[in-house]
């Protein structure tokens, strides 16, 4: 692992409202190759941490670095196009059209053969190889799910933010999907995994960031914040008889 951060957010306060900011002062890093999960209660800032990186909200103070390039200011689409993809938690498929023709609006700026990358997404995904030339309105929650995630690495992305991936799912359906996750950021993406399910994102998680009235409260290795006391009676209590 390189000691220069792939992405690196400092000091930023970010909100929806003038004046009344939900982000205020967060510190983030991830590694190239790193999973890394940011979890916390609800209102804590976590989905909008990842549209400030995005560049779907402007900070108004604080940097935002990915490649060693500031990207506060970039608008989505530029941010896209230096290799970083996000899944949003909904809204994030084209229903009327077929899970193919998704995979293809995933590559909208790419100039280069569809094929090998729709088969490598297939292979991921197997399910959704089965459902191909099924409109994306008509799959199960987790197929969507899996759906919007092939549909940006389409793009090969250095780094993917998730946000709530598995919100709504099946505890079955929960399981398959993080399993996908793991098996995405073992190719070598790294993952941004801003989740409620903080026990299951922690537990797979290189390191994770604990958000609490938009500020970082915590952070470590996952397996550490999954065992540390103060973390556990905060935050995951309602965890704690599963």
């Amino acid at each position: 692992m390189t000691n220069e951060p792939l992405l690196e957010v400092e000091d930023v306060w970010a909100g929806y409202v003038k004046d009344l900011d939900i982000l205020q002062g967060v510190n983030f890093k991830i590694y190239p190759g790193e999973l890394v999960a940011v979890i916390g209660p609800n209102g804590a800032g976590k989905s909008t941490l990842a549209k400030a990186i995005f560049g779907l909200l402007s900070s108004h103070q604080g940097k935002i670095t990915f490649k060693g390039e500031n990207i506060a200011g970039l608008k989505s689409d530029q941010i896209v196009r230096r290799g970083m993809c996000y899944v949003p938690q909904i809204s994030n498929v084209f229903p009327s059209l077929t899970v193919e023709e998704n995979l293809e609006m995933g590559a909208f700026i790419r100039n280069v053969p569809l094929q090998p990358l729709k088969d490598r997404i297939f292979a991921t995904f197997p399910v959704l190889a089965q459902r191909r030339h099924q409109r994306a309105g008509t799959l199960s929650g987790g197929e969507r799910q899996m759906l919007a995630m092939g549909k940006a690495l389409m793009l090969e992305p250095t780094l993917l933010l998730l946000d709530e991936p598995s919100a709504a799912l099946s505890p079955l359906l929960v399981n398959n999907v993080f399993e996908q996750i793991q098996a995405i950021n073992q190719t070598g993406t790294a993952i941004v995994l801003v989740e409620q399910n903080a026990r299951k994102a922690l537990g797979m998680a290189h390191r994770g960031y604990v958000l609490d009235t938009g500020r970082d409260r915590f952070s470590g290795p996952g397996s550490e914040l999954l065992n540390d006391p103060k973390v556990g009676e905060l935050y995951l209590g309602a965890g704690k008889a599963h």
